[in-house]
Protein backbone atom coordinates (compact mmCIF):
# COMPACT_ATOMS: atom_id res chain seq x y z
CA UNK A 1 0.00 0.00 0.00
CA UNK A 2 2.63 2.36 1.06
CA UNK A 3 5.64 3.40 -1.31
CA UNK A 4 9.18 3.04 -0.48
CA UNK A 5 10.84 6.73 -0.40
CA UNK A 6 14.49 6.76 -1.68
CA UNK A 7 16.06 7.76 1.60
CA UNK A 8 19.08 10.41 1.18
CA UNK A 9 20.12 13.35 3.72
CA UNK A 10 18.73 16.62 2.79
CA UNK A 11 20.99 18.65 4.72
CA UNK A 12 19.78 22.27 5.86
CA UNK A 13 21.17 25.54 5.98
CA UNK A 14 19.13 26.42 9.51
CA UNK A 15 20.18 25.75 12.94
CA UNK A 16 20.03 22.40 14.28
CA UNK A 17 17.52 22.12 16.50
CA UNK A 18 14.52 19.49 16.90
CA UNK A 19 12.52 19.03 13.89
CA UNK A 20 8.82 21.10 13.78
CA UNK A 21 6.07 20.42 11.13
CA UNK A 22 2.68 22.07 10.87
CA UNK A 23 0.09 20.99 8.40
CA UNK A 24 -0.38 24.28 6.28
CA UNK A 25 -1.72 23.29 3.09
CA UNK A 26 -4.09 20.65 2.00
CA UNK A 27 -6.10 19.68 -1.23
CA UNK A 28 -8.20 17.48 -2.88
CA UNK A 29 -6.76 14.50 -4.75
CA UNK A 30 -8.13 11.35 -6.04
CA UNK A 31 -10.61 8.84 -4.96
CA UNK A 32 -8.60 6.60 -2.12
CA UNK A 33 -4.98 8.20 -2.92
CA UNK A 34 -2.69 5.31 -2.48
CA UNK A 35 1.16 6.66 -2.56
CA UNK A 36 2.74 10.02 -3.29
CA UNK A 37 6.34 10.82 -4.74
CA UNK A 38 8.14 13.87 -5.07
CA UNK A 39 10.50 15.18 -7.72
CA UNK A 40 11.06 18.89 -9.58
CA UNK A 41 9.13 17.74 -12.83
CA UNK A 42 8.98 20.75 -14.94
CA UNK A 43 12.53 22.33 -13.76
CA UNK A 44 11.56 25.61 -11.83
CA UNK A 45 12.97 24.59 -8.75
CA UNK A 46 9.91 23.75 -7.19
CA UNK A 47 9.07 20.53 -5.41
CA UNK A 48 6.05 18.90 -7.40
CA UNK A 49 4.16 15.98 -6.22
CA UNK A 50 2.50 13.04 -8.08
CA UNK A 51 -0.34 10.90 -6.50
CA UNK A 52 -2.20 7.17 -7.22
CA UNK A 53 -5.31 6.97 -6.75
CA UNK A 54 -7.24 3.77 -6.63
CA UNK A 55 -10.71 4.43 -7.86
CA UNK A 56 -9.93 6.76 -9.96
CA UNK A 57 -7.35 4.53 -11.63
CA UNK A 58 -5.25 7.41 -12.57
CA UNK A 59 -2.12 9.77 -11.44
CA UNK A 60 -2.61 13.17 -10.39
CA UNK A 61 0.56 15.51 -10.86
CA UNK A 62 0.30 18.87 -8.83
CA UNK A 63 3.03 21.48 -9.88
CA UNK A 64 4.50 23.55 -6.89
CA UNK A 65 4.44 27.33 -6.35
CA UNK A 66 6.95 27.56 -4.25
CA UNK A 67 5.27 28.24 -0.96
CA UNK A 68 3.76 24.75 0.15
CA UNK A 69 0.63 24.92 -2.14
CA UNK A 70 0.04 23.73 -5.54
CA UNK A 71 -1.69 24.06 -8.75
CA UNK A 72 -4.48 21.85 -9.58
CA UNK A 73 -3.43 18.80 -10.87
CA UNK A 74 -3.07 16.93 -14.17
CA UNK A 75 -4.80 13.53 -14.39
CA UNK A 76 -3.32 10.29 -16.62
CA UNK A 77 -5.64 6.97 -16.70
CA UNK A 78 -3.26 4.21 -15.66
CA UNK A 79 -5.77 2.06 -15.57
CA UNK A 80 -6.25 0.50 -12.31
CA UNK A 81 -3.89 1.33 -10.07
CA UNK A 82 -3.29 -0.98 -7.25
CA UNK A 83 0.09 -0.25 -6.58
CA UNK A 84 2.46 2.52 -5.25
CA UNK A 85 4.64 5.10 -7.19
CA UNK A 86 8.28 5.26 -8.05
CA UNK A 87 9.79 8.21 -10.18
CA UNK A 88 13.51 8.33 -11.61
CA UNK A 89 14.95 9.42 -15.08
CA UNK A 90 14.28 5.98 -16.84
CA UNK A 91 15.55 7.36 -20.52
CA UNK A 92 18.53 9.23 -19.69
CA UNK A 93 16.75 12.70 -20.41
CA UNK A 94 17.26 14.61 -17.18
CA UNK A 95 13.41 14.75 -16.98
CA UNK A 96 11.94 12.72 -13.92
CA UNK A 97 9.86 9.71 -15.21
CA UNK A 98 7.02 7.72 -13.01
CA UNK A 99 6.50 3.72 -12.33
CA UNK A 100 3.14 2.56 -10.94
CA UNK A 101 1.40 -1.39 -10.80
CA UNK A 102 -1.86 -2.57 -11.57
CA UNK A 103 -2.39 -5.56 -9.01
CA UNK A 104 -5.04 -7.21 -10.81
CA UNK A 105 -4.28 -6.98 -14.34
CA UNK A 106 -0.39 -8.01 -13.87
CA UNK A 107 1.47 -5.15 -15.56
CA UNK A 108 3.64 -1.95 -14.94
CA UNK A 109 2.77 1.10 -15.90
CA UNK A 110 5.35 3.63 -17.48
CA UNK A 111 4.85 7.46 -17.90
CA UNK A 112 7.57 9.33 -19.37
CA UNK A 113 8.03 12.91 -18.81
CA UNK A 114 8.23 15.49 -20.91
CA UNK A 115 10.04 18.12 -18.76
CA UNK A 116 7.25 20.45 -18.77
CA UNK A 117 5.50 18.70 -15.92
CA UNK A 118 3.72 16.74 -18.53
CA UNK A 119 3.71 12.71 -19.51
CA UNK A 120 3.35 10.65 -22.14
CA UNK A 121 0.71 8.49 -22.73
CA UNK A 122 1.57 5.21 -20.54
CA UNK A 123 2.80 2.30 -21.05
CA UNK A 124 2.31 -0.98 -19.85
CA UNK A 125 4.66 -3.77 -19.43
CA UNK A 126 3.79 -7.51 -17.72
CA UNK A 127 4.85 -9.16 -14.44
CA UNK A 128 3.95 -12.20 -12.84
CA UNK A 129 0.07 -12.11 -11.20
CA UNK A 130 0.11 -9.73 -8.35
CA UNK A 131 2.43 -7.35 -8.62
CA UNK A 132 2.74 -5.34 -4.67
CA UNK A 133 5.79 -2.79 -4.87
CA UNK A 134 7.94 -1.11 -6.97
CA UNK A 135 11.51 -0.50 -6.42
CA UNK A 136 14.11 0.94 -9.43
CA UNK A 137 17.65 0.27 -9.68
CA UNK A 138 20.08 -0.86 -11.73
CA UNK A 139 20.12 -4.39 -11.35
CA UNK A 140 22.77 -5.46 -14.00
CA UNK A 141 25.20 -3.49 -13.85
CA UNK A 142 24.74 -1.59 -17.64
CA UNK A 143 24.20 1.79 -16.49
CA UNK A 144 20.07 1.90 -17.07
CA UNK A 145 17.49 1.90 -14.49
CA UNK A 146 15.51 -1.36 -14.25
CA UNK A 147 12.02 -1.80 -12.77
CA UNK A 148 11.94 -4.73 -9.59
CA UNK A 149 8.40 -5.58 -8.42
CA UNK A 150 7.41 -8.01 -5.84
CA UNK A 151 4.57 -10.76 -6.91
CA UNK A 152 2.01 -11.60 -4.54
CA UNK A 153 -0.18 -14.47 -6.39
CA UNK A 154 1.34 -18.37 -6.05
CA UNK A 155 0.26 -18.64 -9.89
CA UNK A 156 2.64 -18.38 -11.42
CA UNK A 157 4.75 -17.46 -7.96
CA UNK A 158 5.67 -15.71 -5.09
CA UNK A 159 8.54 -13.94 -6.26
CA UNK A 160 10.15 -11.05 -7.12
CA UNK A 161 10.78 -10.02 -10.93
CA UNK A 162 13.02 -7.25 -12.85
CA UNK A 163 12.21 -5.96 -16.09
CA UNK A 164 15.76 -4.79 -17.59
CA UNK A 165 15.67 -1.48 -18.72
CA UNK A 166 16.93 -0.30 -22.55
CA UNK A 167 17.84 3.12 -21.08
CA UNK A 168 15.13 4.56 -23.73
CA UNK A 169 12.31 4.24 -21.24
CA UNK A 170 11.44 0.92 -22.64
CA UNK A 171 12.01 -2.35 -21.10
CA UNK A 172 12.94 -5.69 -21.93
CA UNK A 173 10.40 -8.82 -21.82
CA UNK A 174 10.09 -11.08 -20.05
CA UNK A 175 11.05 -10.49 -16.97
CA UNK A 176 14.03 -12.37 -14.32
CA UNK A 177 12.18 -14.13 -12.11
CA UNK A 178 13.83 -14.74 -8.46
CA UNK A 179 11.45 -17.13 -6.28
CA UNK A 180 11.20 -16.11 -2.49
CA UNK A 181 10.62 -19.58 0.13
CA UNK A 182 8.24 -17.54 1.63
CA UNK A 183 4.51 -16.35 1.13
CA UNK A 184 2.94 -13.25 0.16
CA UNK A 185 5.62 -10.32 -0.03
CA UNK A 186 4.89 -7.09 0.70
CA UNK A 187 7.79 -4.27 -0.07
CA UNK A 188 11.19 -4.01 -1.08
CA UNK A 189 14.04 -1.58 -1.16
CA UNK A 190 17.12 -1.68 -3.07
CA UNK A 191 20.71 -1.19 -1.74
CA UNK A 192 24.31 -2.11 -1.56
CA UNK A 193 24.33 -4.20 1.33
CA UNK A 194 27.64 -6.68 0.79
CA UNK A 195 30.30 -4.04 -0.52
CA UNK A 196 30.04 -4.79 -3.78
CA UNK A 197 29.20 -3.28 -6.96
CA UNK A 198 25.94 -5.33 -7.32
CA UNK A 199 22.46 -3.77 -6.10
CA UNK A 200 21.20 -6.04 -3.59
CA UNK A 201 17.32 -6.20 -2.16
CA UNK A 202 15.41 -6.36 0.94
CA UNK A 203 11.81 -7.73 0.87
CA UNK A 204 9.07 -7.88 3.60
CA UNK A 205 7.11 -11.17 3.67
CA UNK A 206 4.09 -13.00 5.77
CA UNK A 207 5.00 -16.12 6.93
CA UNK A 208 1.97 -17.95 7.99
CA UNK A 209 1.40 -15.61 11.16
CA UNK A 210 5.16 -14.26 11.23
CA UNK A 211 6.35 -11.54 9.52
CA UNK A 212 10.13 -11.74 8.34
CA UNK A 213 13.00 -9.36 5.97
CA UNK A 214 14.07 -11.82 3.48
CA UNK A 215 17.38 -10.55 2.11
CA UNK A 216 18.53 -11.00 -1.51
CA UNK A 217 22.17 -10.94 -2.75
CA UNK A 218 22.32 -9.53 -6.13
CA UNK A 219 24.07 -11.46 -8.99
CA UNK A 220 24.73 -8.47 -11.49
CA UNK A 221 22.36 -9.49 -14.19
CA UNK A 222 18.87 -8.87 -12.73
CA UNK A 223 18.17 -12.15 -10.70
CA UNK A 224 19.30 -12.83 -7.13
CA UNK A 225 19.69 -15.53 -4.41
CA UNK A 226 18.74 -15.86 -0.78
CA UNK A 227 20.51 -13.98 1.80
CA UNK A 228 19.75 -14.57 5.57
CA UNK A 229 16.25 -13.54 6.98
CA UNK A 230 15.19 -10.99 9.89
CA UNK A 231 11.86 -11.59 12.05
CA UNK A 232 9.32 -8.69 11.93
CA UNK A 233 6.01 -8.63 12.35
CA UNK A 234 3.50 -9.24 9.26
CA UNK A 235 1.88 -6.45 7.54
CA UNK A 236 4.98 -4.54 7.01
CA UNK A 237 4.10 -1.88 3.94
CA UNK A 238 7.29 -0.03 3.84
CA UNK A 239 11.08 -0.84 3.83
CA UNK A 240 13.49 1.97 2.79
CA UNK A 241 17.56 1.34 2.87
CA UNK A 242 19.83 3.95 4.25
CA UNK A 243 23.47 4.90 5.87
CA UNK A 244 21.89 5.59 9.08
CA UNK A 245 24.57 5.82 11.30
CA UNK A 246 27.69 7.29 8.55
CA UNK A 247 29.29 4.52 8.61
CA UNK A 248 29.23 3.71 4.77
CA UNK A 249 27.53 0.37 5.67
CA UNK A 250 23.88 0.22 4.33
CA UNK A 251 20.56 -0.21 6.82
CA UNK A 252 17.01 -0.69 6.95
CA UNK A 253 13.79 0.84 8.46
CA UNK A 254 10.77 -1.19 8.46
CA UNK A 255 7.01 -0.06 8.74
CA UNK A 256 5.22 -2.37 10.96
CA UNK A 257 1.60 -1.63 9.93
CA UNK A 258 0.87 -5.10 12.09
CA UNK A 259 3.02 -4.88 14.48
CA UNK A 260 4.95 -2.55 17.09
CA UNK A 261 6.44 0.49 15.33
CA UNK A 262 9.60 1.11 12.96
CA UNK A 263 11.67 -1.62 13.23
CA UNK A 264 15.64 -0.50 11.94
CA UNK A 265 18.30 -3.51 10.88
CA UNK A 266 21.93 -2.15 10.81
CA UNK A 267 23.68 -3.27 8.37
CA UNK A 268 27.28 -5.17 8.94
CA UNK A 269 28.33 -4.49 5.41
CA UNK A 270 28.54 -8.25 4.23
CA UNK A 271 24.94 -8.86 2.92
CA UNK A 272 24.07 -9.23 6.90
CA UNK A 273 22.11 -7.44 9.29
CA UNK A 274 21.91 -7.04 12.93
CA UNK A 275 18.40 -8.09 14.93
CA UNK A 276 15.79 -5.63 14.55
CA UNK A 277 15.37 -2.48 17.38
CA UNK A 278 11.55 -1.55 17.57
CA UNK A 279 11.00 1.99 17.91
CA UNK A 280 7.17 2.49 19.05
CA UNK A 281 4.66 4.22 16.67
CA UNK A 282 1.25 2.86 16.45
CA UNK A 283 0.88 1.00 13.15
CA UNK A 284 2.95 2.78 10.77
CA UNK A 285 2.06 2.83 7.25
CA UNK A 286 4.94 4.16 5.59
CA UNK A 287 8.72 5.45 6.54
CA UNK A 288 11.04 7.44 5.09
CA UNK A 289 14.38 9.24 5.98
CA UNK A 290 16.22 12.70 5.95
CA UNK A 291 17.74 15.17 8.16
CA UNK A 292 14.90 16.65 9.57
CA UNK A 293 16.89 19.24 11.99
CA UNK A 294 19.98 20.02 9.73
CA UNK A 295 22.64 18.08 12.01
CA UNK A 296 23.73 16.00 9.31
CA UNK A 297 21.98 12.77 10.47
CA UNK A 298 19.20 10.87 8.99
CA UNK A 299 16.44 11.01 10.82
CA UNK A 300 12.95 8.44 10.46
CA UNK A 301 9.97 9.84 9.70
CA UNK A 302 6.38 7.85 9.32
CA UNK A 303 2.41 8.05 8.48
CA UNK A 304 0.60 6.71 11.10
CA UNK A 305 -3.17 5.83 10.93
CA UNK A 306 -3.28 6.06 14.78
CA UNK A 307 -6.53 4.41 16.08
CA UNK A 308 -9.19 6.69 16.09
CA UNK A 309 -10.22 5.72 12.44
CA UNK A 310 -11.49 2.33 14.44
CA UNK A 311 -12.66 3.56 17.79
CA UNK A 312 -15.92 2.42 18.42
CA UNK A 313 -17.81 5.52 20.24
CA UNK A 314 -16.87 4.91 23.71
CA UNK A 315 -13.29 3.12 23.52
CA UNK A 316 -11.65 5.85 25.40
CA UNK A 317 -8.45 7.16 24.74
CA UNK A 318 -7.24 6.83 21.70
CA UNK A 319 -3.72 7.95 19.71
CA UNK A 320 -4.23 10.19 16.48
CA UNK A 321 -3.48 9.93 13.69
CA UNK A 322 -0.07 12.00 12.62
CA UNK A 323 3.24 12.38 11.06
CA UNK A 324 5.86 10.72 13.55
CA UNK A 325 9.49 11.85 13.23
CA UNK A 326 12.27 9.97 15.77
CA UNK A 327 15.34 12.17 15.43
CA UNK A 328 18.68 10.40 14.84
CA UNK A 329 21.21 10.03 17.26
CA UNK A 330 23.95 9.90 14.72
CA UNK A 331 24.73 5.86 15.38
CA UNK A 332 22.04 4.31 14.48
CA UNK A 333 19.65 4.66 17.47
CA UNK A 334 16.70 6.89 17.46
CA UNK A 335 14.99 9.43 20.19
CA UNK A 336 11.09 8.01 21.01
CA UNK A 337 8.70 10.25 18.19
CA UNK A 338 7.04 13.01 17.98
CA UNK A 339 4.04 12.86 16.84
CA UNK A 340 2.64 15.93 14.42
CA UNK A 341 -1.75 14.86 13.99
CA UNK A 342 -2.92 15.64 10.76
CA UNK A 343 -6.48 13.99 8.68
CA UNK A 344 -7.69 10.51 9.66
CA UNK A 345 -5.70 8.08 7.67
CA UNK A 346 -2.14 9.45 6.39
CA UNK A 347 -0.78 6.65 4.19
CA UNK A 348 2.40 7.06 2.06
CA UNK A 349 4.98 10.04 2.51
CA UNK A 350 7.38 11.72 0.51
CA UNK A 351 9.92 14.59 2.13
CA UNK A 352 11.07 17.53 -0.09
CA UNK A 353 11.38 21.25 0.53
CA UNK A 354 8.43 22.46 -0.90
CA UNK A 355 8.78 26.43 -0.01
CA UNK A 356 12.32 26.92 -0.58
CA UNK A 357 13.57 27.85 2.78
CA UNK A 358 16.16 24.80 2.37
CA UNK A 359 14.11 22.57 5.37
CA UNK A 360 12.66 19.49 4.49
CA UNK A 361 8.98 19.38 4.72
CA UNK A 362 6.38 16.53 4.51
CA UNK A 363 3.40 15.35 2.48
CA UNK A 364 1.29 12.37 3.03
CA UNK A 365 -2.23 10.81 1.42
CA UNK A 366 -4.97 10.55 3.47
CA UNK A 367 -7.47 7.48 2.07
CA UNK A 368 -10.76 8.50 4.31
CA UNK A 369 -10.72 11.94 3.15
CA UNK A 370 -9.37 12.06 0.01
CA UNK A 371 -6.95 15.00 0.45
CA UNK A 372 -3.33 15.73 -0.16
CA UNK A 373 -1.88 17.60 3.22
CA UNK A 374 1.18 19.29 3.72
CA UNK A 375 3.61 19.89 6.61
CA UNK A 376 6.18 22.44 6.37
CA UNK A 377 9.03 22.53 8.85
CA UNK A 378 9.09 25.31 11.02
CA UNK A 379 12.59 25.00 11.98
CA UNK A 380 13.12 26.10 15.78
CA UNK A 381 9.93 27.87 15.92
CA UNK A 382 7.24 25.24 17.36
CA UNK A 383 3.53 25.71 17.20
CA UNK A 384 0.70 23.97 19.19
CA UNK A 385 -1.47 23.36 17.74
CA UNK A 386 0.35 22.36 14.82
CA UNK A 387 -2.73 22.20 12.66
CA UNK A 388 -5.17 24.77 10.76
CA UNK A 389 -7.46 27.14 13.78
CA UNK A 390 -11.03 26.27 12.22
CA UNK A 391 -13.59 28.51 13.38
CA UNK A 392 -16.97 27.27 14.01
CA UNK A 393 -19.89 29.37 12.02
CA UNK A 394 -19.86 32.97 13.20
CA UNK A 395 -22.79 35.55 12.74
CA UNK A 396 -21.86 37.96 10.28
CA UNK A 397 -21.10 41.57 11.78
CA UNK A 398 -20.10 39.38 14.59
CA UNK A 399 -16.60 38.78 16.35
CA UNK A 400 -15.70 35.20 17.86
CA UNK A 401 -14.12 34.12 20.97
CA UNK A 402 -10.36 34.22 20.40
CA UNK A 403 -8.27 30.97 19.29
CA UNK A 404 -4.56 30.62 20.49
CA UNK A 405 -1.56 29.04 19.55
CA UNK A 406 1.65 29.03 21.31
CA UNK A 407 4.82 29.48 19.88
CA UNK A 408 7.90 28.12 21.67
CA UNK A 409 11.46 29.10 20.45
CA UNK A 410 13.31 25.42 20.68
CA UNK A 411 16.29 26.65 19.32
CA UNK A 412 19.55 28.16 21.52
CA UNK A 413 19.71 31.48 20.49
CA UNK A 414 16.82 34.15 20.43
CA UNK A 415 13.82 33.77 17.78
CA UNK A 416 13.90 37.29 16.24
CA UNK A 417 10.40 38.23 14.66
CA UNK A 418 10.06 41.23 12.13
CA UNK A 419 6.70 41.36 11.40
CA UNK A 420 3.02 39.19 12.57
CA UNK A 421 -0.18 39.87 10.83
CA UNK A 422 -3.43 38.39 9.81
CA UNK A 423 -5.22 38.14 6.97
CA UNK A 424 -8.60 37.91 5.73
CA UNK A 425 -11.57 38.50 8.00
CA UNK A 426 -9.71 37.78 11.10
CA UNK A 427 -7.54 39.60 13.52
CA UNK A 428 -4.72 38.64 15.95
CA UNK A 429 -2.64 39.73 19.09
CA UNK A 430 0.51 38.33 20.50
CA UNK A 431 2.98 38.72 23.87
CA UNK A 432 5.88 37.44 21.33
CA UNK A 433 6.90 40.72 21.02
CA UNK A 434 10.43 41.76 19.04
CA UNK A 435 11.91 38.46 19.61
CA UNK A 436 11.53 35.42 21.66
CA UNK A 437 14.62 33.67 23.94
CA UNK A 438 16.24 30.31 23.55
CA UNK A 439 13.49 27.65 25.29
CA UNK A 440 10.50 30.61 25.81
CA UNK A 441 7.06 30.59 24.59
CA UNK A 442 4.71 33.30 23.94
CA UNK A 443 0.60 32.80 22.77
CA UNK A 444 -0.69 33.98 19.45
CA UNK A 445 -4.39 34.86 20.25
CA UNK A 446 -6.84 35.00 16.79
CA UNK A 447 -10.75 35.97 16.38
CA UNK A 448 -13.18 35.87 13.34
CA UNK A 449 -14.99 38.50 12.43
CA UNK A 450 -17.32 37.53 9.11
CA UNK A 451 -18.65 40.25 7.27
CA UNK A 452 -20.75 38.70 4.92
CA UNK A 453 -21.87 34.80 4.86
CA UNK A 454 -19.89 32.17 3.51
CA UNK A 455 -17.09 30.29 3.65
CA UNK A 456 -13.69 32.36 4.61
CA UNK A 457 -10.04 32.41 4.91
CA UNK A 458 -6.77 34.14 5.72
CA UNK A 459 -3.95 33.46 7.51
CA UNK A 460 -1.19 34.84 10.06
CA UNK A 461 2.01 35.31 8.84
CA UNK A 462 5.13 35.44 10.65
CA UNK A 463 8.58 36.73 8.97
CA UNK A 464 10.99 35.57 11.86
CA UNK A 465 14.76 34.35 11.81
CA UNK A 466 13.64 30.36 12.25
CA UNK A 467 13.11 30.54 8.49
CA UNK A 468 14.09 32.25 5.37
CA UNK A 469 10.41 32.04 3.78
CA UNK A 470 7.35 33.48 6.41
CA UNK A 471 5.60 31.47 8.65
CA UNK A 472 1.69 30.53 8.34
CA UNK A 473 -0.84 29.42 10.19
CA UNK A 474 -3.91 28.63 7.90
CA UNK A 475 -7.15 30.17 9.14
CA UNK A 476 -10.85 29.28 8.07
CA UNK A 477 -14.50 30.12 9.45
CA UNK A 478 -17.87 30.42 8.05
CA UNK A 479 -20.20 33.49 8.52
CA UNK A 480 -23.40 33.05 9.06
Amino acid sequence: MAVTIVAGSMLSDAVPARAQLETRFSVVNGTTPISVVTAEFNHDGRADVAVASVTDSEVQVFLGKGDGTFAPPASYDTGLVDGPLAVADLNHDGNPDLVTLNQNSGFVTVLLGNGDGTFQSPANYPTPAGPAYVALGDFNGDGNLDIATTDQYDDPCYCVSVLLGNGDGTFQEPPVITMLPGTNPEALAAGFFKGDKNLDLAVTEDVDSDGRVQILLGNGDGSFRLGETYPITPDSLSIIAADLRKDHKTDLAVAEFGGRGVAVLLGNGDGTFEQPVVYKLTVPLAVAAADMNGDGILDLVASSPGTEADAPPGAGATIPAGVGVFLGNGDGTFQDAVLYPVSEFPNSIAIADFNGDHLPDVTTDDQIKDREYVLLNTGVASFSPTTPLIFKKQKHGTTSAPQTVKLTNTGKTGLKISTMRATGEFAMTSTCGKSVTAGADCTISVTFSPKTQGAKSGTVTIDDSASSKPQVIELSGTGT
